[in-house]
């Protein structure tokens, strides 16, 4: 079975995470700052990984900061940000070379952990704040990304799926901000909004590679500290609603395949104890090519292009894709349906559920494979505030039985059903 060790550390007001593994020549060392969804700042937060990798106060442009990551013998470094359930996270990461395997080298991993410090707590910004002339830049690159999931016809109906399912509540909250907030940003409030981040996030501090973990602890908890630091004030609870009837919903646009998906409450998260049996229905349902969705709405009545099924595992939603023809709208949606209720009623064999189980094994034995996905793995447990180890979750996902799969089947409710479709008698672009 699949060990991973992890030593925890709390100091200074951060959460620092050393993980061993001798599978990798690479050390990873990846920050992940959390604060809730906001709609007041999430343009703002979205900008910032792109204002921050445009240098540092000793690397003070993009090209003099790639130069030094080229010294450090081609360190690769990326920032992101996404959303988990209602939480923000930006995300940052280096991958360096490990000095044990380079003659000579000793200084690689403290160069790299002073330069990584540097890019997050000591950004290129005098007292006024981030220069305008790269704030305003960079607001066109989020600008395009903004736009660009327009012409990604599976995302922006997925993002109006959202929009509609969860209408106020905080995970209806766009992870790349919103073009009308735009035009207020300057590099002063920025750099404002980015001194409450440092100071507040809930940030976790991971090393992985082939490190004395002792040693490394050492130097990353000294280099490594929050001098400003203050815990943030929860934000009031988020409200679900709760829908007596499904809601449908029909868009238009100048388009040739129609795209049909259908939201689901699963009444379950990460933290609850069925969450495994939530992995397997979801496996079962549309998660995998030999799957409910794939085999009758795809194979066998080749009604879609495509049809899946994914759960977002910390907001308790399941989400259902298809490409349809405009005109199958009904049949789909009666097949999709009809095969979410064969679920509920248990009309599935246990030969299934082990051949699923064995699929959901083998993707997150995979997904151990990589640095990053040994991260995600356990970053998972922060953002669902539940211990659940790569091994455990590996255990609970072979002890799941049919009965499980058929109890929480029976929990999910459908809430929202939406059709991105043709304008009627309108040009269609693909």
């Amino acid at each position: 079975m699949i060990e991973i060790i992890e030593k925890k550390v709390n100091k200074g007001g951060i959460t620092f995470h050393f993980i061993p593994n001798k599978k990798f020549k690479t050390v990873n060392i990846v920050l992940k700052c959390k604060s809730p969804l906001d709609r007041s700042t999430i343009t703002k937060r979205a900008l910032l990984r792109y204002v921050l990798e445009q240098g540092t106060k000793q690397y003070p442009t993009e090209k003099a900061l790639m130069l030094k990551l080229d010294e450090l013998y081609g360190a690769v470094l990326t920032l992101a940000s996404m959303k988990k359930g209602n939480e923000h996270i930006l995300h940052f990461q280096m991958e360096v070379a490990n000095q044990r395997f380079i003659e000579n080298e000793s200084t690689i991993m403290e160069e790299a952990l002073h330069l990584f410090h540097e890019i997050i707590f000591e950004p290129n910004r005098d007292a006024t704040g981030f220069n305008d002339q790269i704030v305003t830049r960079e607001k066109e690159t989020l600008k395009s990304k903004i736009e660009s999931i327009y012409d990604d016809k599976v995302s922006f109906a997925n993002q109006r799926l959202i929009d509609h399912m969860c209408k106020d509540e905080k995970f209806s909250i766009h992870t790349n901000g919103y073009e009308e907030d735009l035009n207020s940003i300057n590099g002063e409030n920025l750099s404002t909004y980015y001194d409450t981040v440092l100071a507040s996030d809930e940030m976790d501090l991971y090393v992985l590679g082939d490190i004395d973990v002792e040693e490394i602890e050492t130097q990353v908890t000294n280099v490594f500290t929050r001098p400003n630091h203050h815990k943030q004030e929860i934000l009031s609870a988020d409200d679900v609603r709760t829908r007596s009837d499904v809601q449908d919903i029909v868009e238009t646009q100048a388009i040739q395949q129609a795209k049909l998906h259908l939201g689901y409450r699963t009444n379950c998260t990460y933290k609850d104890e069925d969450y495994a049996a939530l992995q397997v229905f979801n496996g079962l349902y549309g998660g995998f090519p030999n799957s409910k969705l794939f085999l009758n709405v795809r194979e066998k009545h080749s009604l879609a292009y495509y049809a899946a099924s994914r759960i977002e595992s910390h907001k308790g939603l399941l989400l259902v894709f298809s490409g349809i023809e405009p005109t199958d709208y009904e049949k789909a949606k009666t097949i999709i349906d009809d095969q979410f209720a064969l679920m509920q009623a248990g009309n599935f064999t246990e030969q299934e559920v082990e051949e699923t189980k064995e699929l959901i094994v083998s993707e997150l034995k995979e997904t151990l494979d990589s640095p990053y996905g040994i991260i995600e793995l356990l970053y998972q447990q922060v953002v669902g505030d539940k211990p659940l180890s790569p091994k455990t979750l590996i255990e609970k996902i072979g002890q799941i039985s049919k009965p499980d799969v058929e109890a929480i089947a029976k929990k999910i409710e459908l809430d929202t059903v939406y059709l991105l479709t043709k304008e009627q008698g309108g040009d269609v672009h693909g």
